[in-house]
């Protein structure tokens, strides 16, 4: 008992914002996830020229990414629940290794299966990482669980909104083989993975106290496995709309407003950096306000933004694109540290879980998306997508995991 009291002392420590260590290493947690994030993105960034290339259609675009993403979330809450039952340092560097295998293959692959195997890779990576990252964040929060979330999340979003600005940069005016370049970051990465192991192995016995001492909400099982489902839905929601943007944004601008390649990546960049931008301030606002607060706003209140953008010109495409990444990315942290909080002492298996859902149903709303868009055309995808923000509806079933 010694112990917990003394790991709690240190948790309302850490709270408080006195302890420069924690924060710091959340901010390498951020970091670290902007450099895997960042490598990620580049594979959609280059979806043009591998289209142009390899004669690609939009059914073959939408398997690339369905591959990275399967192999990211299958993966992922099995590592989660194994590392809930047996923290595995290591793991972080060896899956960053798996990432810098991925990315430089994909410089140098021939043919469109090769491209399958590199992006399968990177997924595995991915998988490796996330929920290990996520689990070292929240040790390091000091109880301010959303703000360590968000942060770390917002580190993956800036990735993202980077990966295809640096892609438009070195690969697209190069060629294929450039791609080589982000295996520097991907070195970088690796440095960084090796930090976070030393201190999470010098933290373990912290880690095991904070699961010991998890606040109970009181709720039965079955309003726990309902609400999970709930949450479920609401991922499926944001992230088949997020895929419609991520796999298919630059070619529905350059149908639609017949915009160069170049010009369509800037406005991708603009959505992502407003869903980086979204993603840091909903964990703060969920640890003051609420996280089914957040979850309201976040996912039913993009839904007038959502409807209005198949038929906005190309001014307020723009605009409405931005609105749209800020409010909608709101919400993932808050949904995360909800569903950790419904779960408690599962933080890696939840983790993954949630990482996993995001993974799995963006790659396969890429997938179909890509098959919808080569029979209907890519305008069509947006106004199919634009009703998915009114499953925000369902998060009136939530219950609350406030002590009881």
């Amino acid at each position: 008992m010694a112990i917990s009291s003394s790991q709690t002392t240190s948790s309302a420590t850490t709270a408080s914002g006195t302890n420069p260590l924690v924060m710091r290493i959340i901010g390498f947690c951020a970091l670290a996830h902007l450099i895997n994030d960042l490598i990620q993105a580049v594979l959609p960034a280059i979806y043009p020229m591998l289209k142009a290339n390899y004669n690609l259609s939009f059914a073959q675009i939408g398997l690339i990414t369905l591959t990275f993403q399967i192999t990211a979330s299958l993966l992922q809450p099995w590592v989660g629940f194994f590392t809930d039952k047996r923290p595995t340092p290591n793991l972080l560097p060896l899956g960053t290794l798996c990432t810098l295998v991925g990315i430089v293959l994909l410089a140098f692959v021939g043919s469109f299966p090769m491209i399958l195997v590199a992006s399968a890779l990177v997924g595995i990576g991915s998988s490796a990482f996330h929920p290990e990252t996520s689990r070292i964040a929240r040790l390091a929060s000091g109880g301010r669980f959303g703000l360590a979330q968000s942060t770390f999340q917002v580190g993956g979003n800036a990735g993202s909104a980077l990966g295809p600005l640096l892609a438009a940069a070195i690969v697209i005016p190069f060629g294929q083989t450039h791609v080589a370049w982000f295996g520097l970051a991907g070195l970088f990465f690796f440095g960084v993975t090796l930090l976070l192991r030393r201190w999470y192995k010098e933290h373990l016995n912290q880690a095991k106290a904070r699961k010991a001492v998890e606040a109970t909400h009181g709720l039965s099982r079955q309003r726990v496995i309902g609400a999970l489902v709930v949450l479920g839905l609401l991922v499926f929601s944001k992230y088949f709309y997020m895929a419609s943007f991520t796999s298919y944004f630059t070619f529905y601008l350059i149908e639609k407003f017949d915009v160069s390649v170049a010009s369509s990546q800037l406005h991708l960049f603009l959505f992502l950096g407003a869903v980086a931008a979204g993603t840091f301030f909903g964990g703060p606002i969920g640890d003051r306000f609420g996280r089914k607060a957040v979850i309201w706003f976040s996912i039913l209140g993009v839904a007038p933004f959502t409807l209005a953008l198949p038929y906005a010109d190309q001014f307020w495409t723009t605009i409405l694109s931005v609105v749209i990444g800020f409010i909608l990315a709101s919400a993932f942290s808050a949904i995360v540290v909800y569903a950790q909080e419904l779960v408690p002492g599962n933080v890696g298996m939840i983790a993954g879980i949630f990482f996993g859902l995001m993974f799995g149903f963006g790659g396969i709303g890429a997938a179909l998306l890509g098959y919808v868009a080569d029979l209907r055309g890519i305008e069509y995808v947006y106004a199919l997508c634009s009703y998915l923000p009114l499953f925000g509806l369902l998060a009136i079933l939530l219950p609350s995991t406030g002590k009881r």
